[in-house]
């Protein structure tokens, strides 16, 4: 169906790279088949994630990243997410503009991509299209995500190190990194580093760990860099080497993997099942009508959504009769089965409770 494309990527065809992404970026069925073609040959590049607040220089600390990586002989691939516009759905990719001093390098492969929508600073092709550069033989993957706040944060499904980047002139740094960005990041870095405030803003970092202590987790350490006097970088990237040795040296990166791959495959699921209600006539004209129902009250959104569920299970079941019956969400009025005892019985936090007392009755 791709006319030998996928065999063309895997040998290093920069060009055939370039229409893979392309068909895989449109999300087009031949895009799918060749993601599919190329994924037993995906698993040797290592995925960094760089994300932070708008404006922190992401763009140009990855632009340093990547000359420094080149002068060690590695072979890198770049995703650099935009923000699309609510209006037009258009997009500026800067980032081409801003890495034009590698296009010549035939071992440095840029592709810049729309979010599209797509919420979580990171467009909806980025997995596919990171698996591709892959298979053509990237030995790094550098994942710049779009400018993100406190809820996204995808980029931690993605990416096997991430590294969150802020300024000392970004008032909104630290407010960013109260919620998901610090519990996602395994290096810190507080760039443009040479400007007034760094010192502080390292402080404020070093701080807000300590509220996101996990003992399981070693905190992450933090760096100053300023990217656009390229200082700072050395110890930067020796820094995700050896964030990266210490996953190796484990079960950490095939673990953290593994999620990745459950996310992407539930990413998967739920596309299909929203593009089958869009693209199946008869799924379309029961949806409606469900929608009808629920706005005159007829019916509850749960019971309108196992209504569409079930038909949609019947609709694709296979003959064979395998399964328990139809998969539905908890209607209006139920919840899901609670596992364990009752919450007043687990004390605090989750705790096991204490053990019963003489008698058989537990303690209080």
């Amino acid at each position: 169906m791709n006319d030998g494309l996928a065999a063309r990527i895997a040998a290093g065809d920069r060009l055939a790279l370039a229409k893979g992404l392309t068909l895989v970026e449109r999300g087009v069925p031949e895009g799918v088949a060749l993601a599919c073609e190329l994924f037993p040959r995906t698993g040797h590049a290592y995925r960094v994630g760089i994300t932070g607040p708008p404006g922190v220089g992401k763009s140009t600390l990855a632009g340093a990243l990547v000359r420094l990586l080149r002068k060690r002989n590695e072979r890198i691939g770049v995703i650099a997410v935009d923000p699309s516009s609510a209006f037009t759905g258009g997009a500026l990719l800067g980032d081409r503009v801003r890495m034009q001093e590698f296009a010549p390098d035939a071992d440095v492969f840029i592709r810049s991509m729309a979010t599209r929508g797509v919420l979580g600073g990171l467009a909806r092709a980025t997995m596919d299209s990171a698996d591709l550069m892959d298979a053509y033989g990237a030995d790094w993957i550098l994942l710049e995500t779009a400018g993100v706040g406190q809820s996204e944060i995808d980029v931690a499904e993605a990416a096997d190190t991430t590294v969150v980047v802020v300024s000392p002139e970004s008032g909104d740094g630290i407010q960013a990194l109260k919620a998901g960005l610090a519990e996602i990041a395994d290096v810190f870095v507080v760039n443009k580093a040479d400007r007034e405030g760094a010192e502080r803003t390292e402080r404020d970092l070093l701080a807000a760990q300590e509220f996101h202590a996990d003992p399981a987790r070693r905190s992450p350490p933090v760096f100053r860099t300023s990217a656009e006097r390229n200082e700072g970088i050395e110890a930067l990237l020796e820094g995700i080497v050896a964030h990266r040795s210490r996953m190796e040296g484990g079960t950490a990166l095939r673990e953290r993997r593994r999620s990745s791959l459950a996310a992407h495959v539930k990413r998967i699921v739920v596309d299909r099942v929203r593009e089958m209600f869009g693209t199946n006539p008869a799924l379309a004209r029961r949806f409606e009508e469900c929608l009808s129902r629920v706005e005159s009250r007829g019916v509850g959104p749960y019971e309108a959504a196992n209504e569409l569920l079930e038909l949609l299970f019947e609709t694709n079941a296979p003959s064979r009769g395998e399964g328990n019956g139809p998969l539905s969400l908890p209607t209006a009025g139920t919840a899901p089965a609670r596992q364990g005892p009752p919450r007043s019985a687990r004390g605090k936090l989750g705790q096991r409770p204490p053990p019963p007392a003489e008698g058989g009755a537990r303690s209080r």
